[in-house]
Protein backbone atom coordinates (compact mmCIF):
# COMPACT_ATOMS: atom_id res chain seq x y z
CA UNK A 1 0.00 0.00 0.00
CA UNK A 2 2.63 2.43 0.65
CA UNK A 3 4.04 1.33 -2.37
CA UNK A 4 1.14 2.17 -4.13
CA UNK A 5 0.99 5.69 -2.46
CA UNK A 6 4.65 6.89 -3.89
CA UNK A 7 3.66 5.99 -7.25
CA UNK A 8 0.69 8.07 -7.32
CA UNK A 9 2.15 10.44 -5.36
CA UNK A 10 5.25 10.70 -7.63
CA UNK A 11 2.81 10.63 -10.65
CA UNK A 12 0.87 13.68 -9.12
CA UNK A 13 3.72 15.79 -8.16
CA UNK A 14 5.29 15.38 -12.08
CA UNK A 15 1.85 16.43 -13.75
CA UNK A 16 1.53 19.47 -11.23
CA UNK A 17 5.09 20.66 -11.83
CA UNK A 18 3.87 20.32 -15.92
CA UNK A 19 0.77 22.83 -15.01
CA UNK A 20 3.17 25.03 -13.32
CA UNK A 21 5.93 25.24 -15.55
CA UNK A 22 4.00 25.37 -18.70
CA UNK A 23 3.15 28.78 -18.85
CA UNK A 24 6.82 29.94 -17.08
CA UNK A 25 8.57 28.33 -20.54
CA UNK A 26 6.09 30.33 -22.33
CA UNK A 27 7.82 33.58 -20.67
CA UNK A 28 11.11 32.40 -22.19
CA UNK A 29 12.54 34.68 -25.00
CA UNK A 30 11.66 33.50 -28.39
CA UNK A 31 14.98 32.32 -29.37
CA UNK A 32 14.45 29.96 -26.19
CA UNK A 33 11.47 29.25 -25.93
CA UNK A 34 11.14 26.47 -28.74
CA UNK A 35 15.00 25.43 -27.90
CA UNK A 36 15.37 25.57 -24.29
CA UNK A 37 11.94 25.43 -23.15
CA UNK A 38 10.93 22.84 -25.68
CA UNK A 39 13.67 20.33 -24.50
CA UNK A 40 12.71 21.12 -20.56
CA UNK A 41 8.91 20.63 -21.50
CA UNK A 42 9.64 17.36 -23.45
CA UNK A 43 11.77 15.68 -20.30
CA UNK A 44 8.76 16.66 -17.89
CA UNK A 45 6.17 14.73 -20.03
CA UNK A 46 8.40 11.95 -20.80
CA UNK A 47 8.81 11.50 -16.60
CA UNK A 48 4.79 11.70 -16.66
CA UNK A 49 4.83 9.03 -19.27
CA UNK A 50 7.41 6.58 -17.85
CA UNK A 51 5.83 6.46 -14.76
CA UNK A 52 2.83 5.73 -16.21
CA UNK A 53 4.71 2.79 -17.71
CA UNK A 54 5.95 1.76 -14.96
CA UNK A 55 2.49 1.68 -12.93
CA UNK A 56 1.05 -0.23 -15.90
CA UNK A 57 3.98 -2.52 -15.89
CA UNK A 58 5.42 -5.83 -14.30
CA UNK A 59 9.12 -4.80 -15.27
CA UNK A 60 9.05 -1.60 -13.56
CA UNK A 61 12.68 -0.88 -13.11
CA UNK A 62 13.88 0.32 -16.83
CA UNK A 63 10.96 2.86 -16.54
CA UNK A 64 11.56 3.90 -13.65
CA UNK A 65 15.98 4.16 -14.31
CA UNK A 66 14.68 5.83 -17.12
CA UNK A 67 12.37 8.20 -15.68
CA UNK A 68 15.18 8.58 -13.18
CA UNK A 69 17.95 9.90 -15.93
CA UNK A 70 15.38 12.61 -16.94
CA UNK A 71 15.20 14.08 -13.92
CA UNK A 72 18.97 14.34 -13.51
CA UNK A 73 18.63 16.00 -17.29
CA UNK A 74 15.83 18.56 -15.78
CA UNK A 75 18.32 19.27 -13.68
CA UNK A 76 21.08 20.44 -15.41
CA UNK A 77 18.60 22.08 -18.32
CA UNK A 78 16.54 23.63 -14.99
CA UNK A 79 19.72 25.21 -13.45
CA UNK A 80 20.85 26.56 -17.06
CA UNK A 81 17.61 28.14 -17.54
CA UNK A 82 18.07 29.99 -14.07
CA UNK A 83 21.75 30.79 -15.11
CA UNK A 84 20.65 32.35 -18.05
CA UNK A 85 18.38 34.45 -15.77
CA UNK A 86 15.30 33.22 -17.67
CA UNK A 87 13.50 31.66 -13.88
CA UNK A 88 13.83 33.61 -11.17
CA UNK A 89 15.60 32.21 -8.01
CA UNK A 90 12.50 31.96 -6.05
CA UNK A 91 11.14 30.02 -9.25
CA UNK A 92 14.05 28.07 -9.30
CA UNK A 93 14.08 26.91 -5.72
CA UNK A 94 10.52 25.95 -6.53
CA UNK A 95 11.34 23.59 -9.13
CA UNK A 96 14.40 21.81 -7.73
CA UNK A 97 12.81 21.64 -4.46
CA UNK A 98 9.88 19.77 -6.82
CA UNK A 99 12.26 17.58 -9.40
CA UNK A 100 14.48 16.74 -5.93
CA UNK A 101 10.95 15.58 -4.59
CA UNK A 102 9.82 13.39 -7.73
CA UNK A 103 13.30 11.99 -7.63
CA UNK A 104 13.77 10.93 -4.31
CA UNK A 105 10.37 9.04 -4.82
CA UNK A 106 11.50 7.54 -8.13
CA UNK A 107 14.35 6.73 -6.56
CA UNK A 108 13.22 5.06 -3.54
CA UNK A 109 10.42 2.93 -5.68
CA UNK A 110 13.58 2.25 -7.68
CA UNK A 111 15.16 0.63 -4.93
CA UNK A 112 11.81 -1.06 -3.70
CA UNK A 113 11.76 -2.84 -6.99
CA UNK A 114 15.22 -4.11 -7.71
CA UNK A 115 14.79 -5.26 -4.27
CA UNK A 116 11.70 -7.08 -4.86
CA UNK A 117 12.59 -8.37 -7.62
CA UNK A 118 16.16 -10.21 -6.55
CA UNK A 119 13.85 -11.92 -3.93
CA UNK A 120 11.63 -13.20 -6.15
CA UNK A 121 14.91 -14.55 -8.29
Amino acid sequence: MANEQKEVSALTKTYNLILWIIPQLEKFPKSQRYLLGDRVETNLLDVMELIIQAIYTRDKAPSLEKANLKIEKLRYLIRLTNDLKYLSIKKYEYVSKCLNEIGSEIGGWLKYQISKDEKEK
